[in-house]
């Protein structure tokens, strides 16, 4: 917390790229004093420049630390944020199982905002990128205190994100099959144009915009790939061995000219595709779930998992402390048709929640 009331909030964000420059940029706009470290000193500097900090280096004494490196160094820069300040440490990966393996420590919360661009370098970064945007929170039993939780996640809404809250495996397998699987096939129809165009000159100049649109990620900066399907192999070679399966059933209805096959699929991902919600849910779909929990290291963490386990997704968390005794309500927003099975479960596990509908 500030030192005083009058003083501004301190952060530290490392790595200064395109996200850990907005998240800069998004707190230096709140009024908070950042400071910017990266393996690159002139990345540092230009992030100063830019106005995404103010100044370079490790504020020991920073309220919150933002970890934005890439996935496969974001663990020792994890440990060294851990180690040289006394706050709150934060991440930014696309993968969360390994690094809330490799990081056992009450002060860290492992999360991963869903935003970004094509583009790369704090010179594209933007105060606005989270607004709407959702930030997954991966709290855990051996992470994650619940005060430390409430902390980050507040000050991760004030950023505009809508934060969600899901276990790190659960994370991963979800973001294999709208991310990273997504980004793995859009480059490779993307190099099998390129390898036609050589032969076909006009090619990729009759790209029309249904191509581009499915191929823009593709432009995405393809340095910090390796280190996520390395990170997250498992979920991501079985999304990969799934659709294969199904592009070989299509490649088969298109061989036999089976056009009841193909229609039906065709209006199948039609629907879906229709059917995407929006960046936010309305609150008519969402309801309160509340619950007292004992006030104890784990116990944020294993509601989330008996959440995961349900297959309830939680779109956003609050906990509110007593000043008193050791108890906790902890407040859980949910999808409202899954509410009654949820509080079903929970109270299997010999909780006493309580649900109400948002609207």
């Amino acid at each position: 917390m500030p030192d005083g009331p009058n003083l501004p909030r301190r952060a530290n964000v490392i790595g200064t790229g395109l996200i850990g420059g907005s998240i800069g940029l998004a707190l230096a706009q709140r009024g908070w004093t950042v400071s910017a470290q990266d393996a690159d000193p002139s990345r540092a500097d230009r992030a100063v420049e830019l106005g995404a900090a103010h100044q370079v280096g490790l504020d020991a004494d920073a309220e919150i630390t933002f970890v934005a490196t890439p996935v496969g160094v974001s663990v020792p820069a994890i440990h060294e944020a851990l180690t040289h300040t006394s706050g709150l440490v934060t991440d930014v990966g696309s993968v969360k199982t390994v690094v809330s393996a490799a990081v056992r420590d009450r002060r860290f919360v492992a999360g991963h905002p869903m935003a970004g661009s094509e583009l790369a370098g704090v010179d594209a970064a933007s105060a606005d990128l989270f607004d709407g945007a959702l930030w997954v929170l991966c709290p855990t039993s051996a992470t994650a205190d619940e005060r430390a939780f409430s902390a980050v996640r507040s000050v991760i809404a004030d950023l505009g994100a809508e934060v969600v809250v899901l276990t790190p495996e659960r994370h991963d397998e979800l973001v294999a099959v709208v991310s990273h699987v997504p980004h793995l096939t859009a480059a490779t129809l993307m190099t099998l144009a390129a390898d036609r165009s050589v032969e076909q000159g006009t090619l990729l100049r009759l790209a029309a915009g249904g191509f581009r649109d499915m191929t823009r990620i593709a432009a995405g900066h393809p340095g910090i790939w390796p280190d996520i399907c390395v990170a997250n192999s498992d979920a991501i070679t079985a999304v990969l061995d799934e659709l294969i399966l199904r592009l070989q059933r299509v490649r088969g209805e298109v061989a036999n000219g089976d056009r009841a096959g193909l229609t039906s699929g065709l209006e199948l991902a039609r629907t879906a595709r229709t059917n995407l919600p929006a960046r936010g849910v309305h609150p008519e779909e969402l309801c309160e779930v509340r619950l007292a929990i004992p006030d104890r290291p784990g116990e944020l963490a294993r509601v989330v998992e008996i959440a995961g386990d349900a297959d309830v997704n939680v779109y956003d968390i609050e906990i509110a402390h007593g000043s008193e005794g050791d108890r906790g309500v902890l407040i859980l927003v949910v999808e409202a048709e899954a509410a009654e099975e949820f509080v079903d479960v929970l109270r299997r596990f010999r909780y006493r929640p309580r649900a109400r509908a948002l609207s």
